[in-house]
């Protein structure tokens, strides 16, 4: 085998569901404040025993079960988040526990919002060093336990959620090379801190890098893959804010593209956030199978890293 691609996907979000009007009962905001600003309608909380990996055992439970595999067949099982609070066991060992796999490698990345495509990208170089040939990348975040719901600036951004996809070893790769990156000097313009941790964020500084820097860096992506962003069929980029993935859209180039816009109805569910888009955008049939994708995740530690992949 000479590469990877991505077999199948799933998704998870909690059933409670909070919308703009029932924020505007607890900060000082309104539905008109906060679609101007970031785009989002709705977002999707946990239950307050609702975990880490119990969230992204769900996600990957139906990226299997559409793959075909058996749980036997998976051999490595790695898990982003930024928003688990146990240390031992691991989600990743803790989602292979709750899916009876069998005797996978289990780690946790955490890169904040650019989790999923770094784990991708771990996932897709394993499986080519011959170290795996099955794998669940999974993204899920509990966002809300690290939200101060006092704060407007930043309670009306984050949601719940888990996204994953089985990742497998192919004669022709179907996972391009994998651009990626940080700004550790900027590092702190995001931030998960203190105990309880709390997120924060320095909002205009994240605009503008995003905004500037991630363009060209998403077009090196597509070269690295032999491609241009016209050959692009789908664009996810990490669910920050509608506000930063539009213009990062329309000065990639991508004009062909659909572009994933979850955010609206998911809110930012950092390391969830690509993945959850994806599956959606594939289960409702918006890409074809086998066409080009951009993934794209930011965030974070100001890191990002992004691949362009065959859609499943």
């Amino acid at each position: 085998m000479t590469g990877s691609h991505v077999l199948a996907l799933g998704h998870y979000q909690p059933a409670k569901v909070l919308g703009n009007d029932d924020l505007a009962a607890l900060v000082d905001t309104s539905d008109e404040w906060i679609r101007s600003r970031v785009g989002i309608r709705t977002r999707h909380l946990a239950r307050p025993d609702e975990t880490v990996d119990e969230m992204a055992a769900a996600a990957a439970a139906k990226a299997l079960a559409h793959s075909g595999l058996a749980p036997s067949d998976i051999d490595l099982v790695l898990v982003a988040t930024c928003t688990a609070i146990d240390r031992s066991p691991n989600m990743a060992a803790r989602v292979a526990a709750r899916l009876g796999l069998a005797r996978p490698a289990t780690m946790d990345l955490n890169v904040v919002c650019a989790g999923f495509t770094h784990a991708l990208a771990t996932a897709d170089h394993t499986i080519r060093a011959g170290a795996a040939t099955a794998a669940l990348v999974i993204g899920a975040e509990k966002f809300s336990e690290a939200t101060d719901w006092t704060d407007r600036s930043t309670c009306v951004l984050t949601g719940d959620g888990a996204g994953a996809a089985v990742v497998v070893a192919a004669e022709r790769p179907g996972i391009g090379p994998v651009v990626w990156g940080s700004v550790p000097e900027m590092g702190g313009a995001v931030r998960i801190e203190g105990t309880p941790p709390r997120f924060a964020q320095e909002g205009q500084t994240v605009y503008r890098w995003a905004t500037t820097q991630l363009p060209p860096i998403a077009r090196e992506v597509c070269a690295r893959a032999g491609i241009t962003p016209e050959d692009l069929a789908g664009v996810v980029l990490h669910q920050a804010n509608l506000r930063i993935i539009e213009p990062v859209a329309r000065k990639l180039g991508a004009v062909n593209a659909v572009i994933a816009r979850d955010v609206v109805e998911s809110g930012n569910t950092s390391a969830a956030s690509v993945p959850l888009a994806l599956s959606k955008l594939v289960e409702r049939g918006e890409v074809p199978s086998g066409a080009p994708v951009l993934l794209f995740g930011f965030g974070g530690n100001l890191s990002y890293a992004g691949q362009v992949i065959h859609c499943p």
